[in-house]
């Protein structure tokens, strides 16, 4: 059930990665929140209570449900009405893929074998320079040519979302594959390693687990932060790092925040973090970002007048991501538009970006599993009639994130979790406020909890 695509090849590239949808969670929430003005919030929730999505790429959204009764379902009663809310948002035909857990299984063994970022894209000769990343960028690459390596292990880079710790994190990777070939170099995200511990308990093959990540010779973590509050991958974690680090083995982490900001993370780990070599990555300033859209159009091979570049770099300040995403979005609507690049042209598309920007909120089922996740719950226990103490705290911090982060009104909010009142929302709502006010453990949570909601989107 594929529906053939008719976009040109570099119009795919900006729907995949342009700024205005830059996640399949994004794009999932989009639909929800087209799909309300036609379903009723029981339908919604009858029948995409438990739909997550996936990954956006090559034009298909796709979306997994466990329920194989309920894909059948989707399939057969929604697919024509998701393709239009997805043809309102992309001007043009994208398709939805709706997967069980055997799909889910498929398509994620497909992802380990063929990467989907291009690797060349992530490189320190396309990682462009300037004073609030100059710091990070030297110790980065210090570590890639293995200069006074006790000096730069552990190294930590930290910074918001989309400044570049990632891109450096694949330069050491590719530039030590180049020298090294050799090298047994583990990169993984915080989240997966945490995925891929609870799996090996399950399915008892914790020391596959242990020599898969002991037995690197240089360990880049991506987002560390996705450990914190969860027991037992800390303490794995923790004698991984002491493992790797006693045999003088290269460690890297990136993180949104320093390691004395992660709550929930162990006094030790904590410890072991701070002793690392702290590079931060701040937002760029006007000359860098000038740098970057200039680098940008290089790259795909178009030279752009200075008033435009100036004027998307004074336009778009704080995300490096988006002042590419922007480069990417003016040149395929020239190829694909005819049209000239010009301010007043950019100033049209880029309020639109904004427009739509602005629009997207994080859905009510990230929120849920964000915060389920920081209390080891699972979102069904939120979700449920679960009593015990972290469970009604953790129900009433998502409940209060949602009103937050959202436009659901307190009905609609408590339909979500199993048909409460809005007098029940509005009083979870009313308690964690009082709780902020009063405490600056509870500020704490609910800024990690929101952090990791939106670095989901």
């Amino acid at each position: 059930m594929f529906l053939i695509v008719c976009f040109p090849a570099v119009f795919l590239d900006v729907i995949e990665r342009t700024v205005i949808m830059n996640s399949a969670v994004d794009v999932w929430g989009c639909v929800l929140k087209a799909l309300s003005e036609d379903l009723t919030t029981t339908a919604i929730s009858t029948w995409f209570d438990d739909c997550r999505a996936i990954e956006f790429c090559d034009n298909r959204l796709f979306i997994h449900t466990p329920s194989v009764f309920k894909k059948s379902v989707i399939e057969e009663r929604f697919t024509g009405t998701i393709r239009s809310a997805l043809g309102e948002l992309f001007s043009g035909n994208v398709d939805i893929v709706v997967l069980d857990d055997d799909g889910l299984v498929a398509l994620n063994e497909a992802a380990k074998e063929h990467d989907h970022l291009n690797i060349e894209d992530y490189t320190f000769e396309r990682f462009v320079v300037g004073n609030s990343n100059k710091f990070a960028h030297a110790a980065a690459l210090a570590v890639a040519e293995g200069q006074v390596r006790q000096n730069y292990n552990p190294l930590f880079i930290y910074g918001d979302s989309g400044l570049g710790k990632t891109h450096l994190l694949y330069a050491i990777r590719h530039s030590i594959k180049l020298k090294y070939p050799y090298f047994n170099i583990v990169f993984v995200k915080g989240e997966v390693f945490t995925n891929e511990l609870i799996e090996a308990l399950q399915q008892g093959k914790n020391v596959e687990f242990r020599e898969k990540y002991r037995g690197a010779d240089i360990f880049l973590m991506d987002d560390i932060q996705f450990i914190a509050g969860r027991i037992s991958t800390q303490e794995e974690f923790f004698n991984t790092f002491n493992t790797l680090y006693e045999l003088g083995k290269q460690i890297v982490f990136t993180s949104d925040r320093p390691p004395s900001d992660i709550y929930r993370l162990e006094d030790r780990l904590r410890s072991r973090l701070e002793s690392s070599l702290i590079a931060d990555i701040q937002p760029p300033d006007t000359e860098l970002r000038i740098a970057i859209v200039r680098n940008k159009a290089a790259q795909l091979g178009v030279i752009l007048p200075d008033d435009v570049m100036n004027y998307i770099a004074e336009t778009m300040t704080s995300n490096i991501r988006q002042l590419e995403g922007a480069v990417k979005m003016i040149i395929a609507m020239r190829e694909i538009m005819n049209e000239d690049i010009t301010v007043t042209s950019v100033s049209n598309r880029l309020k639109e970006i904004f427009k739509a920007s602005e629009e997207l909120l994080p859905t009510v089922d990230n929120i849920i599993d964000e915060t389920a996740k920081f209390y080891m719950l699972t979102p069904e226990d939120l979700k449920g009639q679960r009593r015990t103490r972290d469970t009604a705290l953790a129900r009433q911090i998502s409940m209060f994130l949602i009103r937050k982060l959202t436009n659901l009104s307190l009905k609609d909010i408590g339909a979500v979790f199993d048909g409460r009142d809005h007098t029940t929302v509005l009083s979870a709502v009313r308690r964690i406020e009082a709780y902020l006010e009063d405490s600056p453990d509870y500020s704490r949570i609910i800024r990690d909890i929101t952090s990791n909601i939106n670095s989901k989107r």
